[in-house]
């Protein structure tokens, strides 16, 4: 329900539907002013349905509601225009949920940076039997996010948000990185970081 807006001009005045001889009545044209300035925003509202029902153009305190028709759950202290982009995504993202690609997207959504992942899994063929099988027999992610400068890390909200994307069989450990400051680029996680384990073991 959009609030009252002062000041601001009905499209459709009661006043002009009621017959001529109750024009010239004061009291009735108060009365009817009162509640057209009361059902204003409502019929601006209705005018524009199409409008709050598109990430791009829906009002700033729609979005958190429409978010919540697709699923998202911005932080409330994102950028307004990081919530718009998760919605814009979100049915693609749900598609992809529990691959690499979408748990690397979910996680530079919420950090605005590239998370570095290393999953336990592997491929790979042979024409000897009794190959060793790739990767690891426990199923495990393990997700390294270095801080953006200005925007610290939340470990809580990371964690919550990697378990949705993960699938529910795989468990997984997140490291948190200060920011880069020397601009090389490591990721390599050389013990300054916090790291945490969260998930199932399988």
């Amino acid at each position: 329900m959009r609030a009252a807006v002062p000041g601001l001009p009905t499209p459709h005045p009661l006043i002009d539907q009621l017959p001529a001889v109750y024009l010239e009545q004061d009291f009735l044209r108060r009365f009817l002013d009162a509640l057209d300035e009361v059902l204003a925003p409502l019929l601006l509202t209705i005018d524009n349905v199409p409008a709050y029902l598109d990430h791009r153009t829906a009002p700033d305190d729609f979005l958190d509601w429409l978010a919540g028709w697709v699923a998202v759950e911005p932080h409330e202290d994102s950028p307004t225009d990081h919530r718009r982009t998760a919605v814009r995504g979100a049915v693609a993202r749900h598609a992809r949920r529990g691959t690499l690609g979408g748990l690397a997207e979910a996680v530079r959504l919420e950090t605005g940076t590239e998370p570095e992942i290393a999953e336990s899994g592997g491929t790979a063929w042979s024409t000897s039997p009794n190959t060793p099988l790739p990767g690891r027999p426990v199923p495990w992610v393990t997700i390294r996010v270095r801080a953006a400068e200005g925007r610290p890390l939340d470990r809580v909200r990371l964690e919550e948000l990697i378990d949705t994307e993960v699938p529910a069989h795989v468990g997984f450990s997140l490291e948190l990185l200060p920011p880069d400051r020397d601009g090389d680029g490591n990721r390599n996680g050389n013990g300054d970081g916090d790291t945490g384990v969260g998930g199932a073991e399988g």
